[in-house]
């Protein structure tokens, strides 16, 4: 049994691309030596989030002059005390960590090396100054993320020296403001967030005279990113950069001004660049996480100064959590989804708590767009959504209609993920590969991406729109989708229908390819439907029968499944897969290959538990 024809649907819901969000626009404490001020609350929420919630936070005359005269270059001294010399530079609070760090990465730097998805570099042997540091590794070296991991490998009296060590080496290859490859926007963000959350780590050691240039280098670096942030761009520079802004305005002297116009920046920014549902435009659980955490540390100054936040942070966590449980699996970890890799149960459930424990996974989410079903203890998580378009787009995947399954414990079907982690342990030359649609479990028409990727992070034109439909079929829950990525190359849609039993031990599907119009394109369009299977699965022997082939699948906690297909042509493939520390694993992949003429046709397929 191979492809039977079919037809596309006369009037499909269409999924257009994210372009829509959240309407956001935003709106002098002392520690230490100064007895802080006094708590000053801001507007309280109650129930589920709403849109409602997000209004801009209105300001007096006063406050909204002094924020504006800001953004116009006027300095915080003259705004605040005009007619007094100037503030003392310090760090006027303590802040205490709401996300833990990596013991086994602070214990490597205390070992005298970073370990940064799965890549060892030596803390004396890396060049602080080099253009040749690739992403992930320079995010988190300029980034200083590395500190929280630090401060989680022992007593201060046995990290501070390490963290002074560091900061002398970094400090002596950047001591020019803005100039170099660590003045990234983003990196820059990061660096004066982490420095300021982390303050008596990295100011913990007896020079005064080194202490005093960190602080003011820390303050000149806070003045550049007021010039930048405003420039816009994608949203893992502006975000962690107006954090930034937002946390120095909390915690160095004459703040309020910039506290007040970082506030708004922020707002501004994540109402731009995080959708309906609480999912980032990106589409990246990368770009979630990394957000989702610089709004709970930012949350964490404000704490240290007696603040509470604008309403509109904790709104916005409300927002991003559920839309970033809806990627776990059964087993509580992440999928691999828009080259991320799967964060562990432990560091998503303390994510969780730290930022709202009382979401739960997101079933349906059309604008971030990854749908769930979760029955009984099987998960299936469908992407029915087109890619990241626009600024938005860097690092995305080709991963349209793609689907990942487990059961208890179990990963079945997995995407190979971590391209997000190329230039770390995943070697940069296989980075497009891993945004490729090969390098996700869907169907490839005619060794074509269904949108093509691009080597300078950028994907090119090719799914525009997705329609999506969940229902029921009897007992069963059904997700069905299309998009139109193979139309202009062969004037054929792929629609993909996903059906998973009551009890959740059988996982039917069926891929079609359809006619645009009366016709496809002429000729025969080859195609390959690839399901990369979970670490650890033994394919067994070959099943044979009237209805078909297929696999016995034995499970690396004793159970078995079984994979069968109408395809005219079955074979297993090695495959790839990037783990939790960011390894490449070894894996395997079932291939249906075969082909369709001009009417198009359908496949059918399922994966059923035996025992």
């Amino acid at each position: 049994m191979g492809f039977e024809p079919t037809r596309l649907p006369d009037e499909p819901v269409r999924i257009e691309p994210r372009n829509r969000a959240l309407p956001l626009n935003g709106s002098d404490t002392e520690n230490g030596l100064v007895e802080p001020a006094p708590l000053t609350p801001e507007p309280t929420l109650s129930g589920e989030p709403e849109l409602a919630d997000l209004s801009p936070p209105r300001l007096g005359v006063v406050d909204g002059a002094m924020r504006f005269l800001y953004a116009r270059g006027v300095s915080a001294r003259n705004l605040v005390r005009p007619f007094h010399k100037p503030s003392r530079l310090r760090i006027l609070a303590t802040v205490d960590e709401p996300l833990p760090g990596e013991r086994a990465a602070g214990m490597a730097l205390r070992a005298g090396h970073f370990l940064i998805a799965g890549k060892r570099l030596g803390v004396e042997a890396a060049d602080y100054g080099s253009t040749s540091l690739s992403p992930p590794v320079a995010r988190t070296v300029h980034g200083f993320t590395w500190l929280a991991d630090l401060e989680a490998a022992g007593t201060r009296d046995k990290v501070a020296p390490v963290a002074d060590d560091i900061m002398r080496r970094w400090m002596l290859a950047n001591a020019e403001i803005g100039t170099g490859p660590a003045w990234n926007v983003g990196h820059v963000g990061l660096r004066v967030l982490n420095w300021l959350v982390h303050a008596p780590l990295i100011l913990s050691g007896n020079d005064r005279s080194f202490r005093a240039s960190v602080l003011r280098h820390l303050s000149k670096t806070a003045l550049w990113l007021d010039k930048q942030a405003p420039r816009g761009g994608a949203a893992h520079e502006v975000i962690p950069a107006w954090a930034a802004i937002t946390a120095a305005g909390l915690l160095l002297p004459d703040g309020k001004p910039r506290r007040l116009f970082g506030e708004a920046g922020l707002i501004a920014a994540l109402g731009d660049t995080v959708g309906e549902d609480g999912g980032m435009l990106s589409r990246s659980p990368v770009d979630q996480i990394e957000t989702i955490a610089i709004l709970l540390r930012l949350s964490a100054c404000y704490r240290a100064c007696r603040r509470d936040p604008p309403a509109q942070i904790q709104v916005m966590l409300s927002l991003m959590m559920p839309a970033l449980l809806a990627l776990t699996h059964s087993d509580g970890t992440l999928g691999s989804w828009q080259g991320s890799a799967p964060l562990s149960a432990d560091r998503l459930a303390l994510l969780t708590e730290a930022a709202d424990p009382r979401a739960r996974p997101l079933h349906d989410a059309k604008h971030w767009g990854f749908q769930r079903l979760a029955v009984r203890q099987s998960v299936v998580q469908f992407d029915a959504a087109p890619p990241p378009s626009g600024r938005q787009a860097h690092g995305g995947c080709a991963s349209t209609l793609a689907f990942e399954f487990s059961h208890k414990e179990q990963r079945i079907v997995v995407n190979c993920g971590g391209a997000a982690l190329a230039g770390a342990a995943v070697p940069r030359r296989i980075e497009d590969g891993l945004r490729s649609t090969a390098a996700h479990s869907t169907l490839m028409l005619g060794e074509h991406d269904s949108t093509p990727v691009e080597p300078n992070g950028k994907l090119g034109s090719g799914v525009k729109a997705v329609t999506f439909d969940r229902t029921k079929d009897g007992s069963a829950s059904v997700l069905t989708a299309s998009h139109d990525g193979y139309v202009a190359r062969h004037g054929l849609f792929h629609e993909r229908r996903l059906a998973l039993s009551a009890d959740g031990t059988l996982l039917e599907g069926a891929d079609a390819l359809l006619p645009r119009g009366r016709k496809a394109k002429r000729g025969d369009h080859g195609y390959a439907i690839r399901f990369h299977l979970g670490q650890g699965i033994e394919i067994g022997h070959q099943l044979e029968s009237e209805g078909g082939k297929g696999f016995a699948l034995a499970m690396p906690d004793g159970s078995y499944w079984q994979f069968r297909t109408g395809a005219p042509g079955l074979v297993v493939e090695e495959s790839l897969w990037i783990d939790a520390g960011g390894h490449p694993r070894g894996v395997h992949q079932l291939v249906l290959t075969g082909s369709v003429g001009r009417d198009g046709g359908k496949v059918f397929w399922s994966f059923k538990r035996m025992g």
